[in-house]
């Protein structure tokens, strides 16, 4: 039997879910059209949002350092920090170095989504944060299994490249009930989910200023 805080979590997932249509990245990759520049574009943008969302669910962690959902957040990080650590095989792939992977400028389109998350790193609720993070897991991990497939099949990446995806791509279970047992026994009231649903709309419309700043990306 579900927790009942999970059902309102998948019910929000379900409510926030992008549809059908894969960002134009994403498509490209599928079918192999996608360029490597804006592989190594992912890859470089995608170094400082990682590094950026650790400090940002550490810092929320140590907000609500006194309640469950603290070790939920510092299990997040933990998770930011084993993607981290993916990046240099994938930057290899596409022809950047650890130096590069560090010092490759920043898109504004790109790191909207790290600076909102470090907005509610400040000034966030921290459990109508969690759930919000939580309901965005399914709609980006979906993204990151077609970019691995593509990446093996389209472009001959070894499984070191993948990882990176691979990681984000698994079914996050055990997580999603790690967040509702963490946010107690009983339902969500509605001021949270309310709150929830403003941060859910809010991170996946800069996930999706993300994958548009990519997708215009040149060879």
């Amino acid at each position: 039997m579900n927790h009942p805080i999970l059902d309102q979590i998948h019910a929000l997932r379900a409510e926030l879910a992008p549809g059908d249509t894969a960002p134009a990245l994403v498509t490209a990759l599928a079918d192999g059209t996608a360029p490597r520049s804006a592989l190594a574009e992912l890859a470089a943008q995608q170094h400082r949002i990682i590094r950026s969302d650790r400090r940002s669910l550490l810092l929320l962690a140590g907000r609500c350092a006194d309640r469950p959902v603290s070790a939920w957040f510092a299990t997040m990080a933990e998770g930011e920090s084993a993607a981290l650590r993916t990046l240099p095989d994938l930057g290899a792939a596409v022809g950047l170095d650890r130096r590069a992977l560090k010092s490759h400028p920043p898109l504004p389109g790109c790191q909207a989504y790290p600076h909102y998350l470090a907005w509610l790193a400040l000034n966030g609720e921290p459990d109508a944060t969690a759930v919000a993070l939580v309901a965005n897991f399914a709609a980006w991990g979906g993204y990151c299994a077609t970019i691995a497939q593509a990446l093996r099949h389209q472009y001959g990446f070894s499984d070191g490249a993948c990882a990176f995806f691979d990681f984000f791509a698994r079914p996050a279970p055990e997580l999603e009930q790690q967040a509702a047992d963490a946010l107690g026994p009983g339902r969500l009231d509605e001021p949270t989910l309310d709150t929830a649903r403003e941060y859910g709309l809010l991170l996946q419309g800069y996930e999706y200023l993300f994958w548009d700043t990519l997708g215009v990306i040149d060879a």
